[in-house]
């Protein structure tokens, strides 16, 4: 495992905010007595984004779009690739320690604006956004489209952060390590999610939003009805990002569905069922199907998948010719093993099913044929060229990705849903015989007699069939948390990072993660956008927080708490702020986003089995 370290900064802001500028150069020449002045002027823009962003823009947000789990304590955050960015903009209300002009607000499921799309003319003829917003600059376009929600003005007036807390609702997170992301900006919420429903999160811009009253803090600019549109019911707000998710009980969390796995560990194999034989085959892992015979005839088989309770490797395996060569009868109780006899099959379907690839194949061994035939020495002064006998890139590339289970049917990957029931994990090994049998089956096009078998015996593809190891997960953890990232180790110490071989959703609830070598750990985490900004709920409607010494010190601070929540679950962010400041020993104007972030922030849980 690599050491990394996270670093929080209170902000980013770039040399110039985005807008359009003026440059003027004058110059004095004096000669004698007289004296003439020069003079130009240049316009210039500094783009910026501002009514939409681009996809590329966020680079996650937290909790996970679509995701379901116990949010409750947390403050939706969204990180954004572009660090300066929350800083590029004027959010009014005077003064020159400008806050962000981003902001995120939480809304419960029934309070959840409609989105609108519209262009940014017909929003400035709306008349109802502040003045100076409606100004285009050099590079906007009135044709340009724009998201629009349109907020109760007395819940917004709930809901938004006042104009001091701005400051401390989003900082630059970096970092140092080989593992380490790029610099990023992340803002943050105010609301705490509602238990029991969904939450729909909306990035919007407060561009212009706030006005200097003279009287103490600027104020939120609200639309009045001598500016038009709906007067002051509601308030449009330029959407530039949104998403949603669930927040349900602590089971659905990440370390309580975890815990779920782990309750249920096992081999992959069925149940036994009462009877001995019958258990010995299950214990190998392998399932009764139907089993149609080449005659018509109709039986049971057993089959086993790829997937097998250990990695085995039985080295190279004779070409066949046909699949019912590969057919293995237990002659104890007369059923057929048909396992590698439908890996096979399934290779060759696999191959068919691709012109391209079916071409490739036959190609290729028409020219080995030929080049194997040619019987006249290369020296010899008529002699033709030997033909190029290398299996073509493309070909190989679609083996190896064959190879690694790719295009292979769940189906015969899981037989039997209950080899793997809902809220488990099955640690297994790839059986590279199977395998091996696939690719066969797939090299098999145009294989005729037994010279072509030979042939392929003699120079089958240069692939590599390594000992293959991992896990199977089946849970809500899955689709829950988008991100999860899975690291395998070939010690329980963690000290020796396994290199991943596959990893792929098989269903939205299945992902399948293999990796070279023998497991021996396997960790779940989230990824480093995991980390976020949370509270404690200590109940009453209030709110603490246990803090970390900043560094050089030793002395733990003294919890903070409790802080009563606003009527919405709101935090008071500026109190919160004061008052870690004053456990601190600070005070409160030193202390910025970035150390508000560091004692908010809960790192990401990393969950670890030993196989």
């Amino acid at each position: 495992m690599s050491d990394n370290t996270v670093t929080f900064a209170a902000h980013r802001r770039p040399a110039l905010e985005a807008g359009d500028y003026a440059i003027t150069v004058t110059q004095a020449v004096a000669v004698g007595s007289a004296t003439e002045s020069f003079g130009t002027s240049r316009r210039f823009s500094v783009g910026g984004d501002r009514f939409a962003l681009p996809p590329t823009a966020i680079r996650a947000v937290f909790p996970p779009d679509g995701s379901l789990g116990d949010h409750g304590n947390v403050l939706p955050h969204v990180v954004l690739d572009r660090p300066s960015l929350p800083w590029e903009r004027d959010p009014g209300g005077g003064g020159d320690d400008r806050p962000p002009w981003l902001a995120l607000l939480l809304f419960d499921e029934d309070e959840k604006p409609q989105p609108r799309t519209t262009t940014v003319g017909a929003l400035t003829r709306e008349g109802r956004l502040p003045e100076p917003a409606t100004v285009l600059e050099r590079h906007d376009s009135a044709d340009d489209p724009v998201t629009v929600i349109d907020v109760p003005a007395a819940l917004l007036t709930s809901l938004m952060p006042a104009y001091a807390e701005l400051r401390l609702l989003a900082h630059v997170r970096g970092g140092t390590g080989p593992d380490a992301d790029p610099d990023a900006a992340v803002v943050v919420g105010n609301r705490l999610p509602g238990a029991g429903t969904t939450s729909t999160v909306h990035l919007v811009s407060l561009e212009h939003r706030f006005r200097a009253d003279g009287l103490g803090a600027p104020g939120l600019d609200l639309p009045h009805p001598g500016r038009g549109g709906t007067g002051g019911s509601t308030v449009p707000l330029v959407s530039l990002a949104s998403w949603r998710f669930a927040c349900v009980s602590a089971d659905h969390s990440f370390p309580g569905l975890v815990r779920d796995l782990a309750s249920d560990g096992g081999d992959l194999r069925l149940p036994d069922v009462g009877n001995a034989t019958a258990n010995g085959f299950l214990t190998q892992g392998l399932v009764p199907l139907r089993h149609r015979l080449r005659q018509g005839g109709r039986s049971i088989g057993w089959y086993r998948g790829p997937l097998s309770t250990g990695a085995t490797d039985g080295g190279p395996v004779t070409p066949a010719r046909s699949a019912d060569a590969l057919l293995r009868l237990h002659t104890d109780v007369g059923m057929f093993d048909v396992s590698h006899a439908a890996a096979w099959q399934l290779g060759r379907l696999l191959a068919l099913r691709s012109t391209d690839i079916s071409s490739s194949l036959y190609i290729w061994r028409r020219r080995r044929d030929i080049a194997a035939k040619q019987t006249v020495p290369v020296d010899y002064p008529l002699a033709v060229p030997a033909a190029d006998t290398d299996m073509p890139e493309g070909l190989l590339t679609w083996l190896r990705a064959l190879a690694q289970l790719d295009g292979v049917p769940l189906p015969y990957l899981l037989p039997d849903e209950k080899l793997l029931p809902a809220e488990s994990i099955r640690f297994v090994g790839l059986d590279q015989r199977w395998i091996r049998h696939l690719v066969d089956g797939a090299t098999s096009i145009g294989r005729l007699g037994p010279a072509d078998a030979q042939r392929d015996a003699d120079d089958p593809p240069p692939l590599e069939f390594p000992t293959v190891t991992g896990a199977l997960i089946r849970s809500a953890v899955v689709p829950g948390y988008p991100g999860l990232l899975v690291d395998a180790y070939a010690d329980p110490a963690g000290t020796r990072r396994l290199t991943p071989w596959r990893t792929a959703r098989l269903t939205p609830d299945i992902l399948l993660c293999l990796f070279q070598g023998e497991l021996a750990r396997l960790d779940l985490h989230q990824p480093p956008e995991g980390q976020h900004l949370a509270v404690e709920q200590l109940g009453d409607g209030t709110i603490g927080k246990t803090l970390r010494a900043p560094g050089g010190v030793t002395a733990t601070p003294t919890p903070v708490g409790p802080l009563p929540l606003g009527a919405l679950r709101t935090v008071p962010v500026a109190g919160l702020g004061a008052a870690i400041a004053d456990a601190l020993g600070v005070a409160p104007t030193e202390l910025d986003s970035g150390d508000l972030a560091l004692q908010l922030t809960e790192t990401a849980e990393r969950v670890t089995f030993l196989t």
